[in-house]
């Protein structure tokens, strides 16, 4: 059972750094979501880096528009968009300020709130529930309301342990874009059997 009140909350300065530490680094850390009357959580074991301007398979490439407005603000929050649409998928803004870069939370290790996940998900498959960027948010209950709310001080908001975890990191290519296909800025925790594809 994951007590919250041994855990420390991820200051604004942790997503204000380079995007790919910041990637790593979210591996392991503790996604939480309080709705108000229920609280779900997952451990991050997938994420993959978006730079910016500079990188074509990210968003804020093509410029500023309504969709993506989110990424040209601060460091810290969240920048919901819809794929295909159906699947919701959830990122966290990151980098110096004017750098609107992003990272795309992969996969979770579902830790809290595991009946709530398989009723929002229809499915009883624990390495299933959030082995995916559409299927964690769902799993997760996120709507498109949260889009552009803190991750600092808002309902949704990670947490590190207060002991380090000593795990390797596996670097590899991101997947499902057609751009940049061969940049390595996919990480995952080597052995978790709930990233999205190895």
């Amino acid at each position: 059972m994951l007590d919250l009140d041994k855990l420390s909350l991820l200051p604004y300065s942790f997503y204000s750094r380079d995007t790919i530490t910041v990637a790593k680094e979210l591996l392991g850390k503790y996604m939480v979501y309080n709705n108000g009357r229920e609280i779900v959580a997952g451990r991050v074991v997938e994420t993959e880096a978006y730079l910016g301007k500079e990188d074509p398979a990210c968003h804020s490439a093509r410029g500023r528009d309504k969709r993506n407005e989110v990424m040209f603000g601060p460091a810290g929050y969240a920048y919901i968009y819809l794929i295909y649409g159906i699947h919701l998928c959830f990122n966290v803004t990151t980098g110096p300020p004017h750098k609107p870069e992003a990272v795309l939370i992969r996969a979770l290790e579902s830790v809290l709130g595991i009946e709530i996940m398989r009723k929002n998900r229809g499915k009883d498959d624990i390495f299933n529930l959030c082995s995916g960027p559409g299927k964690l948010v769902q799993a997760m209950g996120f709507g498109m309301e949260l889009n552009g709310t803190s991750v600092v001080e808002g309902p949704i908001r990670f947490y590190a342990k207060n002991c380090k975890e000593n795990f390797d990191i596996v670097t590899t290519t991101r997947i499902g874009i057609s751009k940049a296909a061969d940049w390595p800025l996919r990480f995952y925790v080597a052995q978790s059997r709930f990233v999205s594809k190895r």
